[in-house]
């Protein structure tokens, strides 16, 4: 059994790192409102904008874009992998990675070019030597529309100069403080959710100046809107997982301090009697 003083020590300690987690889980959890309140105000406006896309697409020719055109054979992809730069937060990170690559595996890492986004997965990649073209860190805390744009402008060039035929985006997608689910899904080219041709029925409406040239001028703004969405949806799926996992961190404490001054009590209550055995037998001994 540990003496007194390694007992209060670590007992101290445990208190000490406590009061960390506390701290770490208010501050997730400010964040996280935050969060969650823009990603809630973006969703209405992305879903609408798929759902027109959706109604247009089928109705004009693919070829008039290059974001529309599906590739034949698809001999390279990107995978754009969304992370966060810190950690500590359960397994927000490590399930993004392990999805990751399993997917670019399953492709074949040589024929895979990368786009992370956060440190967790810049280093996990690089480490590994996989082809990443492009790294974004250290802009969470600063996170606007901006970076959307530029991210979104990097993504596009490399599908429409030919470098790759498929983009694959894998984030995290909020769906309640205490689940976040991980998707792994097509970014570009652009399709729509009706697969099956048959059973598209055209819309009668009118277009002003033409299909064609509305479908122009939304493609690029869909595309910088849907990167938008993937960064809000992982911001707040990072925040709530901090959150709960300083939650679980603190509850840990708790029970250890617990365990930890129970052992201590012991101790102490089996010190006394040591000492009062002694003291005892020392009496006796002098009669």
């Amino acid at each position: 059994m540990a003496n007194l003083k390694d007992l209060r020590n670590q007992i101290k300690s445990v208190k000490s790192i406590q009061k960390v987690t506390k701290a770490m889980k208010m501050v997730a959890a400010a964040k996280m409102r935050k969060a969650q309140e823009n990603m809630e105000q973006a969703r209405p406006y992305t879903n609408k904008l798929n759902d027109m896309l959706n109604t247009l697409i089928p109705e004009v020719d693919r070829n008039i874009l290059l974001e529309l055109e599906n590739r034949e054979q698809i001999n390279q992809k990107l995978f754009v992998i969304i992370t966060s730069d810190r950690g500590m937060a359960g397994a927000f990170n490590s399930n993004v990675i392990r999805i990751a690559q399993k997917a670019i595996d399953d492709f074949g890492k040589d024929k895979s070019l990368l786009i992370c986004i956060g440190k967790k997965s810049v280093n996990h990649f690089k480490m590994r030597n996989y082809t990443i073209i492009k790294e974004y860190t250290d802009f969470w805390s600063e996170l606007n529309f901006n970076h959307a744009i530029d991210m979104g402008k990097q993504i596009k060039d490399q599908f429409v100069s030919g470098s790759v035929d498929q983009v694959q985006v894998v984030y995290n997608e909020f769906v309640t403080v205490g689940k976040q689910e991980v998707l792994n899904v097509k970014f570009l080219p652009i399709t729509y959710s009706c697969t099956d041709s048959d059973s598209f029925v055209p819309t009668d409406r009118i277009y002003e100046p033409s299909k064609e040239d509305v479908v122009k001028e939304m493609v690029p703004r869909y595309l910088n809107t849907q990167v938008w969405q993937y960064l809000l949806e992982s911001f707040a799926s990072e925040q709530a997982a901090r959150m709960l996992a300083m939650e679980n961190a603190s509850s840990n404490a708790e029970d250890m301090i617990k365990d930890l001054t129970l052992q201590f009590n012991k101790a102490r209550q089996s010190a006394i009697t040591t000492e009062m055995l002694e003291i005892v037998s020392g009496a006796e001994a002098l009669n």
